[in-house]
């Protein structure tokens, strides 16, 4: 057992997510409140300070705090400008986030487990209005602009999706022909691991460094988008 006391996720986790995807109502989960708090929510603090206490290692500013709207999200929907108005989410989500922005303003590292398996990330998944201008000021500079593709060839290079992508014509005032344009196409920028089904490591204290592992090697593009929220104010 680790310092947090997490030993793992259980079945009846992934049991209750894929039971949730067949009866997204209410009534249902009010019936069922005792096995998400006992297989969902325990096991997820356990969980985030184990990690916490692991990444601080590696990203010294990071924040571990193992409290809903916090790095553990909400399992309720927001439905109000939705078409689909089933009130609960089919998967867990957990953040841990690094910078002086608010929580969902800075680069992070992102934990996602469904009944198909886990997801990792590391990045922003949405720049703000505030950081659009400095990160494509700083695609396109001679100094931080080289920084971000040796960051993006390294992830790349260990495996991972590089993700963003948004807009299909470069901004205006921009070159298209620069050697960075595909990144001028972002308004985010992260890197993502996908594994299905679950990896063995789910069930015991081994994903802690599971996912350690993994985060890892994303570390040259967190650490450049760090250095861009920094500059951007």
């Amino acid at each position: 057992m680790n310092a947090a006391g997490f030993e793992g996720f259980y079945k009846q986790t992934l049991d209750f997510f894929a039971q949730l995807t067949r009866n997204n109502t209410k009534q249902w989960f009010d019936s069922r409140r005792d096995d998400y708090e006992n297989y969902v929510l325990k096991p997820s603090r356990s969980f985030v300070l184990a990690l916490g206490d692991k990444l601080i290692k590696v990203a010294p500013g990071v924040q571990a705090d193992p409290r809903v709207n916090k790095s553990m999200f909400r399992i309720n929907r927001d439905t109000r400008f939705s078409h689909d108005k089933t009130p609960y989410k089919t998967h867990l989500g957990l953040w841990f986030w690094d910078g002086p922005g608010k929580r969902m303003e800075n680069s992070g590292f992102y934990f996602q487990l469904d009944p198909e398996g886990i997801m990792l990330g590391t990045g922003l998944y949405c720049f703000t209005r505030d950081q659009l201008d400095p990160y494509r000021q700083s695609v396109v500079d001679p100094k931080h602009g080289p920084a971000l593709q040796r960051a993006v060839d390294k992830v790349r290079k260990a495996g991972l999706e590089i993700g963003g992508r948004f807009y299909k014509k470069t901004p205006r005032g921009y070159d298209p022909k620069h050697k960075n344009a595909e990144l001028l196409l972002h308004n985010g920028l992260f890197a993502g691991y996908r594994t299905a089904p679950p990896p063995k490591e789910l069930y015991s204290d081994k994903l802690v460094d599971y996912c350690l592992d993994v985060y890892k090697k994303t570390l040259p593009l967190h650490q450049w988008l760090l250095a861009l929220t920094e500059r951007a104010g």
